[in-house]
């Protein structure tokens, strides 16, 4: 079982530590932030009233196993930077767990009918775990990343607070 447990920049260094480069940190938070993520990225969410920061936590084991966050906006809540950090971790249902969890939250708290994300279209594991909940692809939106010589396509994915079981 996992839980969402709030994120205080005391938890910093182990989400810093486990992002390696400027890929794994696009893939992560998008182009808001700059590697090397620092304290002083994370402090600025964590000032932010629109933005409420979890940490992942594995009960069983009294672990912390990842992060999220939940961005409140005009009319929806957008859920993003996202990770399980182990890659042993991944595929095992936690992805699911952890979707289920910030939208429960998100649809009880934040009173908004529809949440939202966007990943990138070659992220596929990712993509089937959004499905599984609830989430459908909105096709007017689209954007783009640059990183090094590539160009990453990011999708968006919306799910409506009467689709989504909890």
């Amino acid at each position: 079982m996992i839980e969402l447990q709030p994120f205080s920049i005391v938890d910093a260094p182990v989400l810093i530590s486990k992002i390696k480069d400027k890929r794994s940190l696009l893939q992560f938070a998008g182009p808001m932030y700059r590697f090397p993520l620092t304290e002083g990225q994370l402090e600025m969410d964590l000032s932010d009233e629109n933005r409420t920061l979890f940490k992942v936590v594995d009960m069983e084991h009294q672990n912390t196993i990842g992060h999220a966050q939940i961005f409140l906006k005009e009319k929806t809540f957008l859920l993003g930077r996202i990770l399980i950090w182990d890659e042993n971790n991944r595929g095992k249902g936690y992805g699911k767990k952890v979707m289920h969890e910030l939208l429960k939250f998100g649809f009880s708290h934040l009173n908004r009918e529809l949440a939202e994300l966007n990943v990138y279209d070659w992220n596929t594991g990712a993509i089937e775990c959004y499905k599984k909940v609830g989430f459908t692809i909105d096709p007017d939106i689209r954007n783009e990343a640059k990183i090094d010589d590539e160009i990453w396509v990011s999708l968006n994915m919306k799910i409506h607070r009467d689709t989504f079981e909890i």
